[in-house]
C-alpha cells in the first residue's frame, strides 16, 4: 500500500484496481478538487477500478462537485464506509444528486466488511461473485 497527498485529503492505494480515499476533515469538495481526484484515479489505477470511501472526517461538496463525483465511467464499484449519523446522510443526499442509480455503491460500517465486499466484486463482469 502507498499512500499519495493531495489538496483535499489522501489516496491509499492498495493494488493496481482498488483505492481508499480519505477526504481532509472541513475540506469543501468542489469541482476543481473532482477533477484532481478523478485525474489521480485515471493516471494511477487500472480500469475498470473500486474505491473504499473512508468517511473518518466530515467535509462537504459544492453542489457542481456533487452532480460529477462517482460519475466516472471506469469506477467499477464503491463501498463507502460511515462513521456517523453526518456521514450517513451527507452520503444518502450525494448519491441522490448524483446519477446513483448506475453506481455500483454500498454503504458499510466498518472499514473490513467494505473492503471484504470490494475484493468480492468482479470489475470485469461488474457483479458480485459468492
Amino acid at each position: 500500500m502507498k499512500g499519495y497527498r493531495l489538496s483535499f485529503g489522501e489516496i491509499i492505494i492498495h493494488n493496481n484496481s482498488l483505492a481508499e480515499v480519505i477526504v481532509d476533515e472541513g475540506e469543501i469538495m468542489c469541482e476543481l478538487k473532482v477533477d484532481e481526484y478523478h485525474d489521480f484515479l485515471l493516471s494511477s489505477l487500472v480500469a475498470p477500478f473500486k474505491l473504499l470511501i473512508n468517511k473518518i472526517n466530515s467535509y462537504s461538496y459544492t453542489f457542481e462537485a456533487q452532480k460529477i463525483v462517482g460519475n466516472l465511467k471506469e469506477i467499477a464499484a464503491m463501498a463507502v464506509v460511515i462513521s456517523s449519523q453526518a456521514g450517513l446522510m451527507s452520503t444518502e443526499t450525494l448519491m441522490s444528486v448524483g446519477n446513483s442509480s448506475d453506481w455500483n455503491i454500498k454503504l458499510f460500517r466498518g472499514r473490513d466488511a467494505a473492503l471484504y465486499w470490494l475484493e468480492s466484486v468482479d470489475v470485469n463482469a461488474n457483479v458480485v461473485v459468492l
